[in-house]
């Protein structure tokens, strides 16, 4: 165990993933932070009798901002932080990695990248570009904070050096397929406003700088600002053949086809159809745009 990082887990009504994540923490740490959401389930009392530091905050309306309220109230006081979903674990070969070389590592590094490896319907994909995934999980208490984003938010390092270790954080959701519609849907008008925001610029924040040749982070945030330009409903399209044919996302099977065609094509086709419905009502103008977000979808820009 290495007592030196804390590790910080948003949760609303988690009760069916919340033992098992922190179980798979308890390995590395003990010093876990969740910043819970008025849960109405068994959640809070779950991570309690687990040992967890259970901090709750009223929804404050976006991930990224739930986050770094963790970042900001959790009274952190170890050398490192790391952050978890709920629905993810810490893998055991991760666990004795991060044992292992967290200590050792030189006085320049101040964020460690990590894979996440996605399970969907109780299957791996591993293929159409979704494996592995590198995400800025571990880094120095105060070195960093969360970008604030609607959709696709990440750590954004104050200084220091990065460094990639070898094992992974396995994303695997318990709920059902209609759970997942469900939470897409909801997505996909955030994804809308992060678009919107790209294309009109209503707000500026410090987050990452997009970088064809960075992290994977810089490069998927570069793509998503070329993607922004291209034509409603064909980028979908494109996207989903580039994926699944080129990127060779058919080698996941009949499971991976249900994936990337709905991660991939359909999710993405919903995003263009709402906004196609914003421009429609807005004819594109971009002061009623902002309105619409904050009037119908609830989006604070």
């Amino acid at each position: 165990m290495n007592n030196n990082i804390s590790v910080i887990i948003i949760t609303l009504n988690e009760e069916k993933h919340i033992a098992r994540c922190i179980n798979s923490i308890l390995p590395v740490t003990n010093n876990i932070y969740l910043v819970d959401s008025f849960s109405s389930d068994n959640t809070k009392n779950i991570a309690e009798s687990l040992g967890a530091n259970v901090h709750q905050n009223k929804w404050p309306g976006s991930h990224a901002k739930q986050f770094q309220w963790g970042i900001d109230n959790c009274n952190i006081n170890t050398k490192w932080v790391m952050k978890m979903d709920a629905d993810e674990i810490i893998l055991p070969d991760l666990a004795s990695e991060i044992n292992f070389r967290l200590d050792s590592l030189n006085d320049d590094i101040s964020g460690i990248y990590i894979k996440r490896r996605v399970k969907f319907m109780d299957k791996w994909i591993r293929f159409g570009g979704y494996y592995p995934i590198w995400l800025l999980r571990i880094w120095k208490t105060n070195a960093g904070f969360m970008e604030q984003r609607w959709m696709d938010e990440h750590i954004k390092l104050k200084y220091g050096e990065t460094i990639k270790f070898n094992n992974d954080i396995l994303d695997h959701n318990l709920n059902n397929l209609t759970w997942w519609i469900e939470k897409h849907n909801s997505y996909s008008s955030k994804e809308a406003a992060d678009i919107l925001n790209t294309i009109y610029l209503f707000t500026k924040n410090n987050e990452i700088v997009p970088n064809l040749f960075g992290h994977q982070e810089e490069r998927k945030r570069a793509l998503k600002n070329i993607y922004a330009h291209m034509p409603l409903f064909l980028r979908p399209i494109l996207y989903f053949i580039w994926r699944y044919f080129f990127r060779l996302g058919f080698l996941d099977g009949r499971t991976g086809l249900i994936w990337h065609f709905l991660q991939g094509f359909w999710y993405r086709f919903l995003v263009d159809s709402k906004i196609k419905d914003i421009y429609q009502k807005t004819g594109k103008d971009k002061n009623k745009i902002y309105d619409l977000l904050e009037d119908e979808y609830d989006i604070k820009l």
